[in-house]
């Protein structure tokens, strides 16, 4: 799946940051030589590049782990996990590649783990610092952080920020399904079933580069994620729920038209039709969920 371009003599270091990236040539250099003078060891995750990412990223002084085709955000992240418990990283830092994170708050995100009050620490750009984030963004960003925070039952300002650390518990157990964009907030879901603390701290964002994909569209993926994530593991509150009140709704609607059809012997045929829609469609929800 993927190989070390670095020998496997290395010392264990303590903080390890690791930067999933594709095809960021122009910028991994530079967030690497950053990171380099903050943390015991920095490591690129090279999810497939076509470019120049795992030679630059490697001759500025990174541990280089290559996978040989794009797999997906969720998939090089996994990787970071794998190779931080192979180091016995006592923190393991997450940022991206594009120079969109700014590696010199990495210590303010150590801060709370270092202190014991979370065992993962999320770089929200929501908080005191203001970034000059475009609306677009913004907007898309806080619809996806609300979804996030309804589904999972966590609360955070930022669900899709990629600037997150990890405490040695959070490093041990977590691990991830999802493969694309939508890690986040997998994540997120996670920290709630893994009884994890959680704590956010201001970070500042650049956004220099145009997006390499429709933030429409991505927005949209991540949105479906969401909702794929909710009704795996709340089934019976995503359909049972909804399909419950569309019986009942059928139902109510129902003895409306038989009294009616009492009272003056016309069926009202149109509030009939939609008593029964509601009661199959309900019942199918209903039964959705409990299987």
């Amino acid at each position: 799946m993927h190989q070390a371009h670095q020998s496997e003599e290395q010392p264990c270091p303590k903080v390890v940051a690791a930067i999933p990236c594709y095809n960021e040539e122009r910028c991994i250099g530079s967030v690497v030589l950053k990171a380099k003078k903050l943390v015991d060891q920095v490591l690129v995750v090279d999810d497939g590049s076509t470019d120049k990412t795992a030679e630059v990223a490697e001759a500025a002084g990174a541990l280089v782990v290559k996978h040989n085709v794009n797999q997906g955000k969720g998939v090089a992240i996994n990787t970071a996990f794998d190779e931080a418990r192979k180091l016995r990283a006592n923190i393991l830092v997450l940022l991206d590649g594009d120079g969109q994170h700014e590696p010199s708050e990495i210590p303010r995100l150590l801060q709370p783990l270092l202190q014991g009050k979370a065992d993962v620490v999320i770089g929200s750009r929501f908080l005191e610092i203001k970034s000059g984030i475009p609306k677009y963004r913004t907007i898309g960003q806080r619809i996806l952080t609300l979804a996030t925070n309804l589904g999972s039952g966590v609360k955070l300002t930022d669900s899709q920020s990629g600037f997150r650390a990890f405490s040695p518990k959070a490093i041990e157990v977590l691990s991830f399904r999802e493969k694309g964009l939508s890690i986040e907030s997998e994540m997120q879901f996670q920290i709630k079933d893994k009884s994890l603390q959680v704590a956010e701290v201001p970070i500042t964002t650049a956004y220099q580069e145009k997006p390499k994909r429709s933030p429409i569209a991505h927005g949209l993926g991540v949105l479906n994620s969401i909702v794929t994530l909710v009704t795996r593991r709340l089934p019976l509150l995503f359909f049972s729920l909804p399909g419950m009140i569309l019986l009942g709704g059928g139902v109510f609607t129902g003895i409306k038209v038989l009294e009616k059809f009492s009272s003056t012997s016309v069926m009202p045929v149109g509030t009939a039709l939609i008593s029964v829609l509601l009661c199959v469609i309900g019942a199918l929800a209903l039964f959705t969920g409990i299987i």
